[in-house]
């Protein structure tokens, strides 16, 4: 391989940069071929974004339907490449709507800015100090962002936190409103402005002045119950409550559990252009926060129905960034119609619940295989070379031997070609 050190790489136009990394790959004209097909995001937008573009990743789009959330109806567009996803979410939406859908509620857009201080002498006194000083300094935070303060955002609290006892580290936490945007931007550039007043007044050294993703502010719940027999009699909802429970208490069940979730609710902000690493950090933190634990709580009510119910932090946008920016992330934001961050969280949270529920259903009955391998097949078939009607019949056939795999797909296709 030659070497990767590339000087000026990202000055050159991005056919230069395909030319290059296509001679150092060996990649041939079908490959060059597929570098250049840039969809509908373009060439030119592509190489606005990130640096050293060279082509776009496509990743399929489906829409989950059947969801009711808060007595309205939505269509989910999903952009994912795992199997069963989409299908889950729209089978648990579809169980939901008997007994009235998802309600969901989001807080107030609330971000925190972290400014760390170190060196001070008198943390308690210094804390005193920024405290006493609280509404010049939020009116310093506001003067740079006057337009979000005039949308009804803006810096709205301020808090200090003494982390470390020892040798102790002050850290001021800058609340913001942050309205329909995600916020990163406002928060940094106005925890950046602040720093060196609050280092006046602390007589500290500031370092990291930056938002935290862990959105403790900015929360969005859902609830719904499903029927019983819908779900497919008492001992399914008890396998269910058990299978929850296994989450709650084994950091290792937990981890998958609530990976499940974010299938769902990552693929909802990547068809939309929103920073899915950001809520899957979060997310995560804060099923953290008094060790690692389940994001969704199950339970059986007095019917014995079941009843599910999420909490996550949802840091979510509809206006600014590649939310904008990206053309077929606005025409997936129009496909769902939500027309603020909140109604937008609110539906999240209801997908999150939904996929929960689909996921430790299939694991407390069937399996999770079944269903699973059963979509899997068609991209094994089509990893082996199947085209068209063959890869359904090549689909079909691995499921009933019940030996999908990439081997197994090709001397099947092998054996059908030869045949024809």
């Amino acid at each position: 391989m030659p070497s990767s050190s590339i000087s000026g790489f990202y000055k050159l136009s991005v056919e230069e940069r395909r030319d290059i990394i296509g001679k150092m790959a060996n990649l041939n004209a079908e490959e060059m071929s597929l570098l250049r097909e840039m969809g509908s995001l373009g060439e030119s937008t592509a190489d606005h974004m990130i640096e050293n573009v060279i082509s776009i990743m496509e990743v399929p789009i489906g829409i989950a339907v059947n969801f009711l959330v808060n007595q309205r109806d939505y269509l989910i567009p999903m952009a994912i490449e795992e199997p069963s996803v989409v299908a889950a979410a729209s089978n648990a939406a579809r169980m939901a709507r008997v007994k009235g859908g998802f309600r969901s509620t989001s807080s107030d857009p609330i971000m925190i800015g972290q400014i760390e201080l170190t060196g001070v002498k008198d943390p308690y006194g210094a804390k005193f100090r920024i405290l006493e000083m609280k509404r010049e300094l939020l009116e310093l935070a506001n003067s740079q962002d006057p337009i979000l303060v005039k949308l009804g955002g803006g810096a709205k609290d301020l808090e200090v936190r003494i982390i470390d006892e020892k040798e102790p580290m002050l850290v001021v936490h800058l609340l913001v409103d942050v309205r329909d945007a995600m916020g990163a931007n406002a928060v940094n550039t106005m925890a950046e402005y602040l720093a060196p007043h609050i280092s006046e007044i602390s007589k500290g050294r500031v370092r990291l002045r930056i938002l935290s993703n862990l959105a403790t502010y900015r929360m969005s719940r859902s609830y719904a119950i499903f029927d019983r027999k819908m779900v497919g009699g008492d001992d399914a909802v008890e396998g269910i409550v058990e299978a929850y429970k296994f989450a709650s208490i084994d950091p290792f069940r937990a981890t998958t559990h609530n990976k499940g979730i974010m299938n769902g609710i990552d693929s909802v902000l990547i068809a939309t252009a929103n920073d899915w690493r950001a809520i899957e950090a979060g997310a995560h933190a804060y099923a953290a926060l008094n060790g690692y634990t389940s994001l969704t709580r199950w339970e059986i009510n007095d019917d014995g129905d079941l009843v599910g119910y999420i909490e996550l932090p949802l840091a979510v946008g509809i206006v600014g960034g590649a939310t904008a920016t990206h053309p077929k992330a606005r025409l997936m934001r129009k496909i769902l119609g939500v027309s603020t961050a909140a109604e937008f969280a609110n539906v999240l949270a209801a997908v999150g619940l939904a996929q929960n529920f689909g996921a430790i259903r299939a694991l407390a009955s069937e399996g999770i295989q079944r269903g699973h391998m059963e979509l899997h097949a068609r991209n094994v078939a089509i990893s082996a070379g199947a085209k068209g009607e063959e890869i359904d019949r090549i689909a079909e056939m691995m499921v009933k031997e019940r030996k999908i795999r990439s081997d197994v797909a090709a001397e099947m296709l092998r054996k059908m070609r030869g045949s024809q």
